[in-house]
């Protein structure tokens, strides 16, 4: 047989090499990897011997392929007679010729992907195929779907039931449905599943539905064969001509054909698809987050679901083998045959489930099918569907609804069963809500983490659900991440840890913040190493990210006037210096490092909005904004970094949904700040102006501004500040005249002629306390009153306080510098007309200082820097602005001006430009108007339409040119003279726009004196050529032609052009220009807040104070409290919480809005239509589960009751149901049920199918065969009959279906001995402790023990584990030891004539033994596989093992 297997790899070998040295033959080969690949990994199978088949009539072979079908090696003479055809022996592997993409044709023309196998294929190279080569995403589930695969004809209803659940769970899971793949049967509808979501989701990714078919039985498979593989395949389906065989399903995506050297053989991809699910079950579940968070030994492999829907014993056989693999099934009822036979079990006890019960339904449900199975089969079957009913935790009925929400209900039923399995599986108990949750978030499915997960059952910690918020976040599954913040988990918990936040930067998904921030790293490594270098500094081998370099580049999104949101790290560098030398340094660095993580407060809500803002992901940054304390500052942040990310971005589409979630940030900020300005105003206008710790030490009002929010700023309460800082003390309320009037005759502000704020606020309390006074009176009450005098004392404003207050105003500022600048204006009128004289006079010299004041004025702007934009900011923000590009270029004249006007030579030039300087100055004075509500917007207004009239004159100008130059060669020749060239060729066809119309295009009023002849008269236009007549020689139609033809296009076309675009720019622009006039008001408001109290040229005075007190002095500036305002912690933490409580609101009311809309309407009624149904169904479910329960236990007391005598054996081989032998209650629950297992563990043996009413051998049971089975016979070969001493051994708990003693040592007991070893965990006997043994490759425990020929020594394989010395010293305690229990036990590998009896053996240890000692060390060293473990019902063990430690635990007197 090794020499077989030998040949046939060497032949395979043989193979690929011939077909890799033809590649240069083929060019398209060669540069195919895909092909390469396939050549080197994939194989078929051939036969390589022609035997003709003398059971057929054609000329077949063995194989059952012709004879044409083989290879000319394969074909030997006619007189060969030298050996007999075997499969084995004669089918060999071959380099594949079938794969490549195949076209379906029809419309749509469907094209998948295909390949040809072997059936001995290694399921990781097909795994690898899906993967790597035809680039599938790992699935979050499998879907194994099996059935009938004839004519399956379906009900209408669970059709439609089938087809929706089936691609909503592949959808919303990201599954691969795996089915037989050809177009007949059950596989037929997962391809029309498939199709009709193909239609309807054309925007979204396919689902993966992976044919795994026979190739034997492909109808027109000639047609996928190609040496180089087919790209693409036409394939033809022919469901009338493909008699025996089966054509491929036109709708699955990939093909897996499996060839295993024959033709005509069905199920043969059967072993091959199972190892494949198997394998992919073995894989990790492909979560992003497993390799932070998650430990390899607790990662979550791939889910298998089995989906069966009628179909016969081969459903059967695969329903079965799945279950006993630990793979949940879910059965469709209704669907027919072997489906609905175990529908109508399913709840039974097992007692129940006859022989004769399964003959009635299976002649009812199979129809004239059931004549041809025999009674073996049947006992097979019976035996078969007792083992799938007793494990009910994998098994799930799916019952289709008669309404129309049965597509909703098969998804939740698929993912249902596998997350009821995860909770038995292997006894996992505590554990399995972790599996059920990752599998919940892998699929995205938080409405089964609702109703079965987070229940009212369970109080969860906030620290375990801390892996699956990780999985939620990076994973994008903003549902999961709220639901797990509704229950239990703390954000600050959470991210406590800055590992954990810089895991979360670093799974970032592909986005512009990834880009930079990996951009800012290595920049940052190259300096820090560059640093390295010259400080001697230790580097680490590789840099991550940290919230170093995340601060570093959020401060660049949000601007450089902010500080670093986090604090930099403590541990960069380590310098390579002695202690003494770095002391002081580090401790000084200490000190800095504890004041910025002091100022540098964290808020978990704000770490976890920033990070879901910088990816642009709305979903999770709604959620994490829910959670942030400084709500307003977040989202106005929030929209100045998505929009500096915007601008910055290179990509077509990201810039576009950044601005809309930027907008839509700006719209909740908007919303939270009119909730709080409509509760409190002052409260409300503090949140603007409080400086916020959390997002850099700036302010609301500063984002705002930043951001450019105009809609935030246009609101009424920031206009109200704004407001009341450009008043400054004096109430908003006095009119302009009475402040025009106080600024000259200031003694009438003592005479309450203007009315100040400080002034006003004491009449308000004055009013309040009077309110409060009378309701003393009528309440008898002194409390209030007391209270409120407590909170606020103001007292009035002295004589110097009034005077300052008001020519310090804002707005008194601002009117003296309006009049102080008409005064310059008229000055500088006066000069340039009346006294302009070649000595400078008085005025002028008055013009030259007043000048020399406003030079200074704008320095001081230009240096004045309260927000800390730094230099280069400020001068970049300066020259951006207009009225400071006219105030530089008026300035920058004058002082050209004032230079020529002082030399002789250019005084009158210096005069002109002095003269457009004043045009400057004039056009200067607009800005002065801004404030003004009424001129304000009319002034953005005029901007804007002269960027119009810029592009206008561009295209007037083409005309103006055209017509000109035209003109001008027409009527002049070869004028030279520049001045009157420019004036025929531009400025008179510029005039004729205005209607002066030229009188030299026409003979009729030519004049020879109005023109010189030869151009020599600089005062006259050179004449045009002249005929003998002295009349112009032009063409004078042509000119007129001309005219019109440029007055049509010029007057009227481009002038009602421009006409048009101003009416669109106004209409476009005046909606806007109120919020535009109230966005650059503040610009403004704060330049005039910022200004000395005196008007120029008097300013001069407040530059000199200023500039001593700066470097003279080198006092700082007095800081502005109206912008930024520092506030204690505890009226910032007071702000803060009503803000949080008016955030509350406004998102209640935003949520009730949007409930009442008419839109929401009609789903919501619906969804709880939906909600009150499933109800409904769901305890309907409930009754029926009781009546089975109830059901139940009324046959186990009838079963205690009656006598166990009165049954007697029939002889018959049809045995009715009162020949059943009726199971306890405990037998019922696992008492004898491994032991006769279909099959026999570690080999190919199937025991002899035993029913559960046959296994007592007190109950006749004629067609008993088992299988005759010893381990040494024959390497496990298997016997027909056995030896006739075996009578005198018979299994006490009954048949087994197999005889002889298996791999056991002994016919009859086999003694095993289990010993618990236990300790108190302390001297307080608080908790109790095992010794257990870790299974390194299971990751599982179990307790030590093995096989003994004597209870009086421990097991001899222990001495493996515990060590010779241990060993001995625990087996001189034996006979110390408590006998906890004793007896059979139901082992699978039990027999009729051999089983196994286990001894349960406790020996206490006291904590100073020696022998304790001795274990502790072994459990310290980790050497040893043992290990120390809570007697507790949480513990993983079998379940024997569990009832034993379970009987310690009571032995003990502890909680188990």
């Amino acid at each position: 047989m090794k020499r077989d297997e030998i040949q046939s790899q060497l032949d395979h070998f043989l193979a690929i090499k011939t077909a890799c040295q033809r590649l240069p033959i083929y060019p398209s080969f060669q540069r195919s990897p895909f092909t390469l690949w396939i050549k080197e990994n994939v194989s078929k199978k051939e036969c390589s011997f022609f035997q003709r088949d003398p059971r057929c009539k054609e000329q077949l072979c063995h194989c059952g392929y012709s004879k044409s079908d083989h290879t000319d090696e394969a074909i030997k003479p006619e007189d060969f007679t030298g050996e007999t055809w075997d499969k084995a022996k004669h089918i060999r592997k071959a380099p594949t010729d079938a794969f490549g993409d195949i076209s379906f044709g029809g419309l749509g023309q469907k094209t998948s992907k295909y390949v040809r196998v072997s059936a001995d294929t290694e399921a990781e190279v097909l795994y690898e195929l899906l993967t790597q080569q035809w680039k599938l995403s790992p699935p979050n589930l499998l879907i194994s779907v099996t059935g009938g695969a004839k004519n399956l004809n379906l009900k209408p209803q669970l059709q439609k039931t089938f087809r929706r659940g089936l691609i909503k769970v592949a959808q919303t899971t990201g599954a691969w449905v795996i089915t037989g793949g050809t177009h007949s049967g059950v596989m037929m509808h997962v391809g029309q599943a498939v199709r009709e979501y193909a239609l309807s989701n054309t925007m979204q990714g396919q689902v993966v539905a992976i044919g795994v078919a026979t190739w034997g039985v492909i109808h027109n498979r000639d047609k996928l064969v190609h040496e180089d593989g087919c790209f693409p395949a036409n394939y033809v389906i022919d469901t009338q001509g493909q008699g025996n065989m089966a054509c491929l399903d036109n709708n699955h995506t990939h093909f897996l054909l499996v060839d295993d050297g024959t033709n005509g053989h069905y199920n043969v991809e059967n072993e091959l698809r199972g190892k494949l699910e198997k394998y992919i079950s073995g894989k990790n579940l492909g979560n992003k987050v497993s390799s932070m968070t998650i430990p390899a030994t607790q990662t979550t492999k791939i889910p298998v679901v089995c989906v069966a829907m009628e179909g016969g014993s081969g459903t059967l056989d695969t329903i079965y083998n799945a279950m006993r693999n630990d793979t949940p099934c879910v059965i469709l009822e209704g669907s027919g045959r072997i489906a609905d036979v175990i529908t109508q079990v399913f709840g039974k006890p097992v007692s129940q489930i006859t022989i004769t019960l399964i003959h009635k339904l299976m002649k009812k449900f199979f129809g004239q099918e059931y004549k041809t199975f025999t009674e073996q089969k049947i006992i097979e079957f019976t035996k078969q569907i007792q083992d799938i009913i007793r494990m009910s935790h994998l098994l799930t009925i799916f019952k289709a609804s008669k309404d129309d929400q049965g597509g909703v209900d098969l998804d939740v039923a698929i993912l249902q069963a596998l997350l009821k399995a995860s909770k038995t599986i292997e006894s996992q108990r505590g554990e399995s809500w972790k599996r059920q949750l990752k599998l919940a978030i892998a699929w995205n499915r938080v409405d089964l983490a609702k109703t079965e997960i987070f229940t009212e059952q369970r109080m969860w910690k906030s620290s375990e659900l801390h892996e699956f918020m990780t999985s939620a976040l990076v994973g994008n599954k903003p549902e999961f991440v709220n639901l797990l913040l509704e229950n239990g988990v703390c954000l600050r918990d959470y991210l406590k840890n800055d590992d954990t936040l810089c895991g979360l930067y670093k799974q970032l998904p592909n986005c512009f913040f990834l880009y930079k921030l990996a951009k800012r790293v290595k920049l940052a490594d190259s300096s820090n190493r560059r640093q390295a270098l010259g400080q001697r500094v230790r580097v680490p081998a590789g840099v991550n990210i940290s919230l170093t370099h995340v601060s570093d580049e959020v401060r660049h999104l949000l601007g450089r006037f902010t500080q670093d949101i986090y604090p930099p790290s403590d541990m960069i560098y380590q310098l390579d210096m002695s202690t003494e030398d770095i002391s002081s340094s580090v401790s000084k660095d200490q000190d800095l490092l504890r004041q910025n993580r002091a100022e540098a407060q964290r808020d978990p809500g704000r770490d976890l909005f920033l990070w879901a803002i910088i990816q642009s992901n709305k979903h999770l940054s709604e959620i994490a904004w829910d959670q942030c304390r400084d709500c307003i500052s977040a989202a106005l942040a929030a929209s100045k970094i998505l929009k500096k990310m915007a601008e910055e971005s290179i990509d077509a589409d990201e810039p576009q949904e950044m601005l809309e979630l930027a907008s839509h940030f700006e719209d909740r900020a908007i919303g939270v700040f009119s909730k709080c300005y409509n509760s409190d105003e002052v409260r409300a206008q503090k949140l603007l102006v409080r400086i916020s710790r959390l997002w850099g030490k700036t302010t609301c009002l500063r984002l705002a501004l930043e951001a450019n929010d105009k809609n935030f700023v246009a609101q009424s309460g920031v206009q109200a500040l704004l407001t009341q800082i450009w008043c400054g003390e004096l109430s908003v309320e006095n009119p302009v005249w009475r402040v025009l009037v106080c600024m000259v005759f200031f003694p009438l502000i003592y005479t309450r002629f203007v009315v100040f704020r400080r002034d006003e606020l004491i009449q308000r309390e004055t009013e309040k306390n009077e309110e409060i006074k009378t309701v003393e009176k009528v309440t008898g009450s002194i409390m209030m009153i007391n209270v409120h005098r407590s909170k606020l004392n103001v007292e009035p404003l002295g004589c110097w306080s009034r005077l300052v207050g008001l020519y310090c105003s804002p707005r008194v500022k601002f009117y003296g510098n309006i009049v102080s600048y008409f005064a310059f204006l008229f000055l500088f009128a006066y000069v340039l007309m009346i006294d302009f004289q070649r000595t400078p006079s008085i005025a002028e010299l008055v013009l030259y200082i007043w000048l020399f004041t406003l030079v200074c004025e704008e320095i001081r702007q230009l240096f004045y820097d309260p927000d800390g934009f730094g230099f280069r900011k400020k001068a970049k923000r300066y020259i951006h602005e207009m009225w400071n590009i006219l105030d530089v270029i008026s300035i920058l004249l004058f002082c050209l001006g004032i230079a020529f006007r002082l030399t002789t030579q250019l005084f009158y030039p210096g005069k002109v430009i002095l003269c457009i300087d004043f045009v400057v100055f004039c056009l200067r004075l607009m800005a002065i108007f801004t404030i003004s509500r009424i001129l304000g917007p009319k002034i953005i207004i005029v901007r804007k339409m002269m960027r119009d009239m810029f592009f206008f004159m561009f295209l007037l100008s083409i005309w103006v040119v055209a017509y000109g130059v035209a003109k001008q060669g027409i009527l002049i020749e070869n004028d030279n003279r520049l001045d009157w060239i420019m004036r025929g060729a531009i400025y008179e066809p510029y005039l004729i726009i205005f209607g002066n119309f030229p009188e030299n295009i026409d003979n009729a009023k030519f004049d020879k004196k109005s023109c010189s002849m030869n151009g020599t008269d600089p005062l006259k236009p050179k004449c045009p050529k002249l005929n003998k007549s002295q009349m112009p020689v032009f063409p004078e139609w042509l000119t007129i032609v001309m005219l019109c033809v440029y007055l049509l296009f010029a007057n009227i076309l481009l002038l009602n052009l421009l006409i048009a675009i101003f009416n669109y720019t106004f209409e476009e622009v005046h909606d806007n220009t109120d919020k535009i006039w109230k966005f650059q008001r503040y610009e403004l408001i704060k330049e005039y807040y910022s200004r000395p109290a005196a008007p120029p040229p008097f300013i001069i005075f407040s530059h000199l104070y200023l500039f001593i007190r700066k470097m003279v002095l080198c006092k700082a500036p007095t800081p502005s409290t109206e912008f930024k305002k520092q506030l204690n912690p505890i009226e910032e933490e007071e702000l803060l919480s009503w803000e949080a409580l008016m955030k509350d609101r406004y998102l209640l009311s935003a949520r009730q809005e949007k409930s009442q809309s008419m839109e929401r309407c009609i789903p919501d009624t619906s969804q709880k239509v939906t909600t009150l149904t499933e109800r409904m169904e769901k305890l309907e479910e409930q009754v029926t589960q009781s009546n089975k329960s109830l059901q139940r236990i009324e046959d186990i007391l009838k079963s205690l009751v009656a006598p166990a005598k009165e049954t007697q054996p029939q002889t018959s081989t049809m045995p009715d149901e009162s020949s059943n032998s009726l199971r306890t209650a405990e037998e019922e629950d696992g008492f004898h049920v491994k032991s006769h297992q279909l099959q026999f563990p570690d080999s190919k043996i199937k025991r002899f199918p035993v029913p559960e009413e046959k296994v007592p051998w007190e109950v006749s049971f004629s067609s008993y065969m088992p299988t005759y089975y010893s381990s040494e016979d024959g390497n496990g070969r298997a016997e027909g009959s056995g030896p006739e001493d075996l009578d005198n051994y018979r299994n006490p708990g009954g048949r087994t279906g197999i005889g002889g003693r298996g791999t056991l040592s002994r016919l009859g007991p086999n003694l095993n001995l289990d010993l618990v070893v236990t300790r108190w965990r302390d001297s307080a006997r608080s908790e109790l402790e095992f010794l257990a043994v870790l299974n390194q490759n299971q990751r599982s425990l179990a307790l030590p023990g093995g096989p003994v020929d004597s209870l009086d020594h421990l097991p001899g394989n222990l001495k493996g584990i515990l060590g010779k010395k241990l060993f001995e010293a625990l087996d001189a305690k034996v006979s110390e030891g408590v006998k906890v229990s004793e007896g059979y036990v139901d082992d699978c590998r039990n027999t009729d004539n051999a089983w196994v009896e286990t001894t349960v053996l406790n020996i206490h240890l006291d904590i100073a033994s020696q022998v304790m000692v001795d274990i502790n060390n072994m459990v310290i060293s980790g050497d040893s596989c043992l290990q120390w473990q809570e007697v507790s019902s949480r513990i993983r063990l079998s379940p024997n093992q569990r009832r034993s430690l379970q009987q310690v635990a009571e032995l003990h007197n502890t909680k188990f």
